[in-house]
Formats: C-alpha cells, structure tokens, sequence
C-alpha cells in the first residue's frame, strides 16, 4: 500500500520507521518547512524531513496545505495518508485524495484532549491514565472515527515530554497495525464515545507558575509544561526558569512563593504545603542545581517568587 506520511517534530518519527519496518511504500513525506533554530537562527529541517532524507523519501516542504501542495500530494498517488502532529490543517480537497483518507495518530483517548497538546494538558489535569489512538481524519478538530486505541499509565513524576516520548514508540505500533489492517480491508473505525475535552497549545504564559495553588497543581503544571514552554516564574522583574518541582509536605509552612533552606533542599511556599525546587535557570545563566543557585544568595528568606 502507497502511503504519504505527514508529520513534523521528532515524537513524528518512530511511526515514520515503525511503517518503514512494517513493509509500507512510503511514498512521499509532507513536513514544515525548515526553521531557524539556536542562538545564530540557522535554518534546520524538521526530525521529519531530516529522517526521510536519510531514508531517500521525497519530501514535500509545506506551511499550509493549499491547492499546489495538493496536486503534489496527488501526483505521489497515495492509497492512504498517515499523519502524526504535521501542526496544520488539512483541507477537504486533499483530504479527498487517498481512496483510504488519512488516518491521524493522536496522544490522547479521543474525545478528551481534541487539540494540540494533548499530553501536555492531561498532565496539568492529573489524569491517571491516557493513551493514544488512530483515527479517520475530518475536517472537525480531532473528531473523526476511531480506528484503535491504547492506554498508558501517567506515572506521579512524568513530564510532559517522558510521557509523549513513551507514547511516540507505542502509538507508532498501532499506527502500522491500523494501516495493515486498512490495507486487508478488515478496519473499523467507530465514532467516538465520552466527554469532549479541549488541549489548546500551549502559550509561554501556561509555563508560569502560581504559588497560591496548592503544591499538588503546581507540581503537574511544571511537569506539564516541561519541556516546552517550560516552567518559570518572576524575580526582581525578571524570568526564572525551573525545571519540575517535587513535593515536600514534611517542610515548615511558607508563605506562597517564600523561598527557604530545609536541610540542603531550597523549598518554596505554596497555596498547601512547600515543594522542593530541582534546577533553576535565572535570567541570561545556565541551568543550574537549585542549592547552588541559592549559595550566591545573600539571605535566601528574603527571596520571594512573583
């Protein structure tokens, strides 16, 4: 079966190779065009296109998916397209264009989670167990029948990314089995049953912390956000970054963003109980151990997080 693949960050790939390994003809990936990354903003291709170059697929570079990428898209005459965060719409015109459809990858147990961040919001939410399924692609947002399903347990200390780097590997499974069993004309894709829920992207602004919700919440939105946008919060007027807090409930209360030493943990103050701060990367440093950052504080009672 000729199959297009179209997906652009690396958490794509494993299900480009898991359908390379799987005997498919890939016939074409569809990818964002390169960008400009790091400090000197070297124009870079995507994990996507990076990979299929390596594998000797034709690659179409696109923003947005309009009527001459289309006509490209039909040139390569696919019986099906697979997609896997591609991070654009796909119009019904070539939607219209395998005799199979397109089949999506989604990180998330459709109806809840329908959006962009998925994994992201399910931590933030606290939710136990998430998963992923295939799909049939519509012009709804996440909407369509669904074809698969796995799950996959949310462990107390996932990020965001562990969470999605696990969910990358199993999902590009299911993703081969939905198109062979496509491909034997032995699919069944359902409508989609539950509660809709909504995962919008994420903004800079989700990254930041706010140290009256108690140090449950706050622990799942710094893992949530983590690595992308990432977790911050102000001092001084300027942004801190952190990597992901951990509970400490056995501390001395605090006031809601009080910093402390407890022993040679560096705690802050929450809405709850105190949590323990891991990394910390203040304005134009590098990322370094909490206890180290608070050494070269004069008085580390004095420092409140904003």
């Amino acid at each position: 079966m000729r199959v297009l693949f179209a997906g652009t960050p690396a958490v794509a790939v494993p299900s480009l190779d898991a359908l390379i390994e799987a005997g498919f003809d890939v016939v074409a990936v569809l990818t964002r065009p390169d960008a400009p990354l790091g400090r000197k903003r070297i124009l870079t291709p995507s994990p996507v296109a990076a990979r299929a170059a390596e594998l000797g697929i034709e690659i179409i570079h696109a923003a947005k998916v309009d009527a001459e990428v289309t006509a490209r898209i039909a040139a390569v005459a696919p019986d099906v397209a697979a997609i896997v965060a591609y991070g654009g719409l796909i119009p019904r015109a070539a939607l219209e264009v395998p005799r199979h459809g397109w089949v999506n990858l989604h990180f998330s147990l459709l109806p809840a989670w329908r959006g962009a961040a998925p994994v992201q919001r399910a931590v933030i939410a606290g939710d136990d167990v998430t998963g992923a399924v295939t799909f049939r692609l519509e012009e709804g947002l996440d909407t369509g029948p669904v074809f698969g399903t796995l799950t996959e347990t949310v462990h107390p200390g996932d990020t965001a990314g562990a969470l999605l780097e696990r969910l990358s590997h199993s999902g590009a499974a299911l993703l081969a089995q939905t198109l062979s069993a496509i491909d034997a004309g032995k699919s069944v894709a359902l409508p989609q049953q539950g509660d809709v829920s909504l995962a919008p992207k994420l903004s800079l602004e989700d990254g930041r912390l706010d140290w009256r919700q108690p140090a449950l919440a706050i622990g799942r939105r710094a893992r949530g956000v983590t690595p992308e946008p990432g977790a911050w919060t102000m001092l001084e007027g300027q942004r801190i970054k952190l990597e992901p807090v951990l509970p400490a409930p056995e501390a001395s209360a605090l006031p809601p963003g009080q910093l402390a030493l407890d022993g040679k943990r560096v705690v802050v103050g929450t809405g709850s109980h105190p949590v323990e701060l891991t990394r910390i990367q203040p304005a134009g440093k590098k990322m370094m151990a909490a206890a180290d950052w608070a050494r070269g504080q004069a008085t580390l009672e004095s420092v409140v997080f904003e």
